[in-house]
């Protein structure tokens, strides 16, 4: 990783220049004018209305901290392409599109398949053995949970903010879940592993905070 902190805090300015020149550090062969058109788009789709937390400036924490792995800032780029907190299924809608969007790129088969496989891995976080791409994104997208309290408080209210139309209920229940794999997983953090302790606890600590307290007596 090119940082090791929990969130990035200076980023180079996203561009579609930025893309493409990943996109051509990956092996695109597709015109200038198409490769701009595309990282448009991605620019355009991460700074949707209905998102909070998952914005552009994710993806540029996201960006510097996979440094200079082309599939895996290709991924970043894709990971969250498309964001409907309606849906159970954007991870596999993201693949897709990505998919669509670095072929008209014209990258080889194979990167498309790796940053596709990618962009699905980020549904669980779970990574296999070996796997060092995975690893790279999931340490990324997974970096703001080390933050310090504050900093978390302030993700856990932009998260919340994307799921509004969610009653308080749903949300605690929903939350939970999600908190609950994440503290399944053997390990958070493979490149980072000094990051594992402070998220744990963080994530205990809202879980806490989302478990009712039974009545006394």
């Amino acid at each position: 990783m090119r940082q090791d902190l929990a969130m990035a805090t200076e980023t180079t300015p996203l561009t579609a220049d930025r893309f493409a020149a990943t996109a051509r550090a990956a092996g695109a062969t597709g015109p200038d004018s198409v490769l701009a058109e595309v990282g448009t788009e991605l620019i355009n789709r991460w700074s949707e209305p209905q998102r909070h937390y998952h914005t552009v400036e994710h993806l540029a924490a996201c960006l510097e901290l996979v440094g200079d792995e082309p599939a895996v800032a290709l991924a970043v780029w894709g990971h969250d392409a498309v964001y409907d907190p309606t849906a159970a299924d954007n991870e596999e809608r993201s693949a897709v599109l990505t998919a669509e969007l670095l072929t008209e790129c014209r990258l080889p088969i194979a990167v498309i398949e790796e940053v596709t496989r990618l962009v699905r891995l980020t549904a669980g976080h779970s990574v296999a053995p070996g796997d060092r791409n995975g690893a790279l994104l999931a340490d990324a997208d997974l970096a703001v949970l080390a933050a310090p309290w504050p900093d978390y408080v302030h993700y856990v209210a932009a998260v919340r903010a994307e799921y509004a139309h969610v009653p308080d209920e749903l949300w605690r229940i929903g939350r939970s879940t999600v908190l609950q794999s994440l503290l399944a997983l053997p390990t958070l953090y493979h490149h980072t592993p000094h990051l594992e302790s402070p998220a744990r606890a963080n994530l205990r600590r809202e879980l806490s905070s989302l478990t009712p307290t039974p009545p006394p007596g």
